[in-house]
């Protein structure tokens, strides 16, 4: 639903006129962009009412079930509904709202750079797979047709699990980064006319747990200044810190990730605002 930024991509983001180089990323990045068109509010509101779920009609042919046979339980709900996501009026800012295409058997990603680190050392990603998934980029409100991802305030991704995977996604995150906590990536680079291989080292922890739903975390990543291996001169500023709330609400998991402009102070009262309109959705209900 994101972007895949590897170590080069995530300095770019801070240091404008840095261009990394690797094909791969690039078609990485590309195979995500495809998956994920982001489209304005007008456009929305004129498919909100489209579902991402197509339900097989039974056939004419097919026999009357016995009333023994039905089950007694209501259908598992599927679909997710946009009321189940952050709404503008959530945000003290005033926002649109871009919503991204519905997904099915997404990844729950949380953090591309920390599933980099992991596959670096011959572990798994340690990504769970979704039944069905939406997400959403709350912009700031202005007079532009078309905004990008980048003008974001908060990006927010939410999927449904089997609900086994949803309990098990917020019991094993301590795992999930343990082997992270210190990861030095190193990558090529072009900046100025220069070229060379560039270092940083990356830390992970999980710094704040059980603030809302029925389980929470904060997930925070910072970075030091990459350098020229062979030269020890910092090649871009710092990356800022960031920090992911994952929420779950019953079968439901969202990953809450504050842009450039967001206050990650605010961000566990929006996880909170969060689940409680994942409440719509959830199964079972709050």
């Amino acid at each position: 639903m994101r972007d895949d930024p590897t170590f080069v991509e995530q300095i770019q983001r801070d240091l404008g006129d840095v261009r990394w180089l690797g094909p791969e990323e690039i078609r990485t990045r590309a195979r995500r962009r495809g998956q994920r068109k982001i489209v304005v509010a007008t456009v929305v509101l004129a498919l909100a009412g489209v579902s991402a779920v197509a339900v097989a009609a039974p056939r004419k042919s097919a026999p009357p079930v016995h009333p023994a046979a039905a089950p007694s339980a209501a259908p598992t709900r599927h679909e997710i509904a946009t009321e189940a996501l952050l709404q503008p009026a959530d945000l003290p800012q005033q926002v649109d709202v871009q919503l991204s295409q519905s997904g099915l058997g997404e990844p729950v990603l949380l953090d591309h750079m920390l599933a980099a680190c992991r596959t670096s050392q011959g572990r798994s990603n340690g990504w769970l797979h979704s039944i069905l998934s939406r997400s959403q980029t709350l912009v700031p409100k202005r007079a532009a047709a078309v905004l990008t991802q980048s003008d974001g305030l908060v990006t927010q991704d939410l999927y449904r699990l089997p609900p086994d995977a949803a309990i098990q996604l917020l019991a094993t995150m301590d795992d999930l980064v343990a082997p992270c906590a210190e990861w030095t990536s190193i990558g090529e680079y072009k900046a100025q006319g220069a070229t060379g291989t560039a270092s940083a080292t990356h830390r992970w922890a999980v710094t704040q747990r059980d603030f809302a739903g029925d389980g929470a975390a904060l997930l925070r990543h910072t970075g030091s200044q990459p350098v020229d291996r062979k030269t020890g001169k910092p090649i871009a500023a710092p990356p800022r810190p960031t920090t992911t709330a994952v929420v779950r609400v019953g079968d439901l998991i969202t990953v809450l990730t504050l842009r450039q402009t967001g206050d990650e102070v605010d961000l566990p009262r929006l996880a909170g605002v969060a689940a409680r309109r994942m409440c719509v959705a959830a199964n079972p209900a709050c």
